[in-house]
C-alpha cells in the first residue's frame, strides 16, 4: 500500500477488514468514529445479578493481561505491570481455566487479597459426557473450590459457545443448556453460591443469529455478555455487538463485555479512535456495568489477532483515559 494512502485512511477513520495476498488487510470505508455512539438499546432494570452485584451507576473496568509465563508469579507480574502504567487496581482480572484446572490458585488469592473479583472463564468439556455424569466428581471438585474463595465470583461457564469450532463439543444450543443447568444444580447441591453465572456468546454469534439459541434463560443466568473484537474486520464496536444490546435489552441481567479489543493490524491512531468510541458507547449504554479488556497478543496468531495495548503509545492512552474516568470508577 502507498504510504500517502494510509494517512488519508487514518485521518477519516477509515477500514474494514479484508486480507489481501501479503496477510496485510486492504482498508475500505466503515463509518466514522467521531460522533454519537451506534447501538443504544438498554433494558432499565432493576438488575438480577446474583453475587457479584451489579453497581448503581457507571461501570467496572477489568482485563485479561497474558503473562509472559503461565506461572503464579509470572500473572501477578502481568497484572501488576499493568496496574502500575494505568496507575489504578483494576476491580475485575479475567482468568482462563480449563475444565481440570481447579479455581483458587495462589495468584488467585493474592489478587483476591488485593481487592479484586476474578472472572473466571472455564472451558467445560463435552456437553454430552458432562450430562452423562462423567465429569461429576470434577465438577463438585470446581464447585468446592469456589465456594472456599468465600467471595463472589464471574463464572463464565464455556464462554464463546457458539463458535462453529466448539460445535462438535457444544452439540446444540439445547445441549449447552441443559449443560449448564447440570453444572450449576452440582453448585447448588455443593452450596457454591457465591457465584455469578455469566452467559457470554461472541459478537459474531449474534449477527449470525445463532448466539440467542444458547441462552439458559433469564432463571439460570446472572449476567449476560458478549466477546467483541475489531480484528479482521474494523468497525465501530457499537456495530459489532449492535444486535447483542438489541438482544440483551430484552432481559433484565446488566450486561458485561467479556472480551474487547483492537487488532495492532489497523494502526496506533485508529486503534486510539476505536477505543474513544468504545468508551462512548460503554457510557452510552447504562445497562453495561462491566467491561474487561483482552490484553493480549496470542502466540501464532496475526496482527489482526493481536490485541495488546502496552507499547502502543496513542491506543494505550485512549485505554488509559477510560480507565481512569469517573464513570469507570463506581
Amino acid at each position: 500500500m502507498r504510504r500517502g494512502f494510509l494517512v488519508v485512511l487514518a485521518a477519516v477513520l477509515l477500514l474494514a477488514g479484508c486480507t489481501s495476498e501479503d496477510k496485510t488487510p486492504t482498508p475500505t470505508p466503515s463509518p466514522d468514529m467521531s460522533g454519537r455512539p451506534i447501538a443504544i438499546a438498554v433494558n432499565p432494570g432493576p438488575f438480577q445479578s446474583g453475587p457479584f452485584v451489579a453497581p448503581a451507576k457507571g461501570a467496572l473496568v477489568g482485563a485479561w493481561i497474558k503473562p509472559d509465563e503461565l506461572t503464579h508469579v509470572g500473572r501477578l507480574a502481568a497484572v501488576d505491570g499493568l496496574e502500575a502504567n494505568l496507575g489504578r487496581r483494576l476491580p475485575i482480572v479475567n482468568t482462563y481455566r480449563r475444565f481440570e484446572q481447579m479455581v483458587g490458585t495462589s495468584s488467585d488469592k493474592e489478587f483476591l487479597a488485593q481487592g479484586a473479583t476474578l472472572m473466571v472463564s472455564w472451558a467445560t468439556g463435552d456437553n454430552r459426557s458432562i450430562l452423562d455424569g462423567e465429569h461429576d466428581d470434577l465438577i463438585r471438585k470446581q464447585a468446592r473450590a469456589i465456594r472456599k474463595i468465600h467471595r463472589p465470583v464471574l463464572l463464565r461457564m464455556r464462554w464463546e459457545m457458539d463458535r462453529p469450532n466448539l460445535r462438535a463439543t457444544m452439540w446444540s444450543g439445547a445441549d449447552y443448556i441443559a449443560a449448564w443447568k447440570y453444572v450449576r444444580n452440582i453448585f447448588k447441591q455443593e452450596r457454591a453460591t457465591n457465584a455469578s453465572w455469566v452467559f457470554c456468546p461472541t459478537a459474531e454469534g449474534f449477527i449470525r443469529g445463532d448466539a440467542p439459541e444458547f441462552y439458559p434463560g433469564d432463571d439460570q443466568v446472572d449476567w449476560t455478555c458478549v466477546d467483541v473484537y475489531a480484528g479482521e474486520n474494523f468497525q465501530p464496536i457499537g456495530q459489532l455487538m449492535g444486535p447483542f444490546l438489541q438482544w440483551a435489552a430484552a432481559h433484565p441481567k446488566p450486561i458485561i463485555i467479556g472480551e474487547f479489543g483492537v487488532a495492532k493490524a489497523w494502526g496506533s491512531a485508529n486503534r486510539a479512535a476505536w477505543l474513544r468510541d468504545a468508551e462512548r458507547t460503554f457510557k452510552a449504554n447504562p445497562q453495561i456495568k462491566a467491561v474487561t479488556y483482552f490484553e493480549s497478543d496470542p502466540e501464532g496468531n496475526g496482527p489482526t489477532k493481536q490485541f495488546q495495548l502496552t507499547g502502543d503509545k496513542l491506543a494505550f492512552k485512549a485505554f488509559h483515559a477510560l480507565v481512569k474516568d469517573p464513570y469507570f470508577n463506581p
